[in-house]
């Protein structure tokens, strides 16, 4: 076994939380669960919430609390947050998550940790089909996916 100097050490790999419930500030409680999770990353950090019909999102660069200077106001039952510590695509503000989408099916969030395998093969593909990605994430091509699916529903 050879000893690799970069992949040998410790790494984060983003933070990601959710919350779903109907008597509660969503939004702030994604917000303090990201507060505790930002040692997992710290380039930005973004929130999306919903109320089932529409999507709100609020994000930026730098640590939450720079990032985030005003929470999402959309009364809301459901939300996700992410901070971010790069490990696919640049350190980019287009590359923020949650990765809020429209699609026939609705609006999507979208927060992700870890690393596709197979995920630049995967975006040849939608690419040479028609997608557009507007991102460098591997996470955008998840959505792709949902929005090509051809299911009545995401359950």
């Amino acid at each position: 076994m050879n000893y690799d100097p970069i992949f040998d050490k410790w790494h984060e790999e983003c933070g990601v939380f959710g919350v779903f419930d109907r008597t509660i500030d969503v939004a702030r409680y994604v917000y303090w669960g990201l507060f505790a999770l930002q040692h997992r990353g710290q380039e930005s950090a973004g929130i999306a919430v919903t109320d089932g019909n529409k999507v709100e999102l609020k994000k930026g660069m730098g640590l939450l609390t720079e990032a985030i200077k005003e929470l999402p106001s959309l009364q809301s039952h459901m939300g996700t947050g992410h901070v971010r510590y790069s490990t696919t695509g640049s350190n980019n503000p287009r590359n923020i998550q949650p990765l809020v989408i429209h699609y026939q099916g609705g609006q999507i969030a979208v927060a992700h940790n870890g690393n596709l395998t197979n995920a630049l093969a995967i975006r040849r593909r939608l690419e040479a089909d028609g997608s557009i990605f507007q991102t460098t994430m591997d996470s955008e091509v998840i959505v792709n996916l949902i929005a090509r699916s051809k299911e009545d529903s995401q359950e």
